[in-house]
């Protein structure tokens, strides 16, 4: 007995169509007349439209599709497409790899986004703008410290952290205060609905045990 495995099979080109699909425009490549062809490829479009309806959504949804119909079919099926063939070229064209940053983060819980808004704010020429500005950066900086390290920081620290990263250029008043921030934890609530039940539990209980002794009374009243 033979067995069809997938290590067997030719690979898929299109996995999100599937292989039958793929066995179908293989079919369609073989036939001899182009009428045929035609006929049975618009078929196959209809049927990789339903299969895939995200595609809808897509700008030229037809075209999507008889591209990718020439795709599956290697770019050897012949059929009068109402769109002009895709070049094999540009099918299999991948964009260059786009890289990771290398820049270095000097405060990890401030992250890179506090020191691009210090070097913005440092560029600032209007002295009121770029004090708001400051006390703004000084508020995040203190939100950030609490959420990464779930404990009350001082102003003091923020200030000092704050005059590391622009290099002393950026400084707050001593008298001026930055907003509380604190962590809470979150606290697990009882749920109420398993309190009446445990109530009611205990209820029928207590029936059960009453009528259980007035049965065992009865007995000792006949007698």
């Amino acid at each position: 007995m033979n067995f069809d495995y997938n290590t067997t099979r030719s690979d898929l080109i299109l996995a999100e169509y599937g292989r039958n699909v793929q066995n179908m425009v293989k079919y369609i490549i073989d036939l001899p007349t182009k009428e045929e062809r035609n006929k049975y490829a618009q078929a196959v479009i209809d049927l990789m439209g339903f299969l895939n309806p995200h595609l809808r959504d897509v700008a030229d949804f037809k075209h999507k599709l008889w591209d990718h119909l020439h795709i599956i079919s290697d770019f050897k099926i012949d059929v009068d497409s109402p769109y002009p063939k895709p070049n094999p070229e540009a099918a299999q064209f991948k964009p260059a790899h786009i890289g990771y940053p290398q820049q270095k983060i000097r405060y990890k819980h401030y992250g890179k986004t506090v020191e691009k808004l210090i070097e913005k704010t440092m560029e600032e020429e209007n002295p009121e703008r770029k004090s708001a500005m400051v006390q703004g950066i000084a508020n995040f900086m203190k939100m950030a410290y609490v959420q990464w390290n779930k404990d009350n920081v001082s102003d003091e620290v923020i200030f000092k952290n704050l005059r590391e990263l622009s290099g002393g250029n950026l400084e707050l008043d001593e008298n001026v205060n930055l907003q509380k921030v604190e962590f809470r934890p979150q606290v697990n609530r009882p749920n109420n609905n398993n309190r009446g039940r445990n109530n009611n539990n205990k209820g029928r209980q207590n029936n059960n045990n009453g009528g259980r002794q007035q049965r065992n009374n009865n007995p000792k009243q006949r007698h």
